[in-house]
């Protein structure tokens, strides 16, 4: 009934046509209910993006959840920061948000919390395993339907007087950001251009995942043609954005990072400061210049919300553009608010968005490499190529594999999301980079064919 490949590390999720039918979804809302009341929690909150699957999900999990006893309060449609927001704000035990996130429209799944802590890793197989032992709770539990946007937007909102006002465009890509980030651009000092701030799952004008360049081609062209001061992206579920110069220039994940700590360090000299196996080496030694205690750890949000807990991190992000702030917030990946701490760093330094990364090394790097690859064969050609530059090279593995060359790294990692491998480099010259990609492509290439023969 539900394909035992959904349940990933830090999610459940696949393709909501195929994996996960109404019966289905109805049991894991069943087994989800069982789990939380095993952990003495009975108040759920239920929120979902705009996808067009998720009213279907909507029905069948609450379904499940209410059968097991628990009472279930639903958000609507709201960004996956809001359903964080509102387990602080209603005080409830537990919450589940329906999401495709940055995959395309076909896929959807479940981002879950437990307390104010995602769950992930073995909680995540404990719920499959419930499903398989068919061991459920049964109650009658209740429904009823709450607004957390205003209480979002006065929280957040509260925290910002700009020094000037800085014209920003943001695209929101026809994701669920965008009603809510409308609301809060009114509270603020701003002169914002919108762009695709209507819900609409199809998402027509282009894919909501701002680490591919090609979505923000539309931002782009239009900092330009507003002479804005910088142009921001969210995803669909509004829990990672991407960014823009005034010149149309991006500013990646690692960049934004950058930007981020160097503003609380000025602050908090020492803090600590989380980034992941993808980010540039540029990124940690300027902040280890800077005085960071910089980790870094593997990808993955609940994973990073876990370790900023144990480590007492003020700040984290990852390349694919989720950023954490416990500084000043409340330790979760949101991309609105991440927005606003941004317009806030160009206001208060009277200076463009380009001008944040001036006098830095500069490197060169490759954006994120996808290779389709089986969820079945993924993890094991990615301990190939560790096991082959074992005693050959310096190796990273806390993620992955990150292979250590004399001017430069290059990773390969299994995505816990889609069934791809993820690889990036980075190296001082041009030459070398195509030297080291092609060397650790051609070792993917050759442990894969041995994995496939097997």
């Amino acid at each position: 009934m539900l394909n035992p490949q959904i349940f990933r590390e830090y999610d459940i999720r696949g393709i909501a046509d195929v994996d996960l039918p109404d019966e289905g979804v109805k049991l894991l809302g069943r087994a989800l209910g069982t789990f939380f009341l095993r952990q003495g929690a009975r108040s759920v909150n239920l929120g979902r993006d705009a996808r067009l699957s998720s009213d279907r999900l909507r029905d069948a999990l609450i379904e499940g959840l209410l059968a097991t006893g628990c009472h279930v309060t639903d958000l609507g449609k709201v960004p996956t920061p809001l359903l964080y927001f509102s387990v602080y704000h209603l005080q409830t035990d537990a919450g589940v948000m329906i999401t495709g996130s940055h995959n395309p429209p076909e896929y959807n799944g479940f981002k879950t919390m437990l307390g104010k802590s995602t769950i992930y890793g073995a909680q995540i197989q404990e719920i499959a395993q419930i499903v398989r032992s068919g061991s459920l709770s049964q109650g009658e539990g209740k429904l009823s339907q709450v607004d957390v946007s205003d209480a979002y937007v006065d929280l957040v909102a509260s925290q910002f007087d700009f020094p000037r006002r800085v014209r920003v465009v943001i695209d929101a890509g026809n994701g669920a950001a965008g009603p809510t980030m409308h609301k809060l651009l009114s509270r603020l000092k701003v002169e914002p251009i919108e762009l695709y701030f209507e819900m609409d799952g199809r998402f027509p004008n282009h894919h909501p995942d701002p680490t591919v360049e090609k979505n923000l081609d539309d931002l782009k062209l239009a900092v330009k043609q507003h002479q804005a001061d910088l142009g921001i992206a969210f995803d669909g579920d509004g829990d990672r954005l991407g960014a823009v110069t005034e010149t149309g220039e991006v500013v990646w994940g690692d960049q934004l990072m950058l930007i981020y700590g160097r503003e609380i360090l000025s602050r908090k000299p020492g803090a600590t400061l989380i980034g992941e196996v993808k980010c540039s080496q540029v990124m940690y030694d300027e902040l280890k210049r800077l005085g960071a205690n910089v980790i870094m750890y593997k990808t993955g949000h609940s994973l990073i919300k876990a370790k900023m807990k144990q480590a007492q991190a003020e700040l984290a992000g990852e390349m694919s553009g989720h950023m954490f702030f416990a500084d000043r917030y409340l330790g979760y990946d949101d991309a609105l608010y991440a927005a606003c701490r941004l317009i806030e760093i160009v206001a208060r330094s009277r200076k463009p968005l380009s001008a944040q990364l001036e006098g830095l090394p500069r490197t060169v790097t490759t954006p994120e490499i996808r290779l389709d690859c089986s969820d079945e064969t993924k993890f094991a050609i990615v301990e190939g190529v560790a096991e082959h530059y074992r005693g050959r090279r310096p190796v990273i593995d806390v993620d992955g594999v990150r292979v250590v060359f004399d001017q430069g790294w290059g990773l390969v990692r299994a995505s816990n999301t889609q069934p791809v491998l993820v690889m990036r480099f980075e190296a001082h010259t041009p030459e070398l980079l195509a030297q080291y990609r092609a060397e650790v492509e051609g070792v993917v290439h050759s442990v894969s064919q041995r994995v496939l023969a097997s």
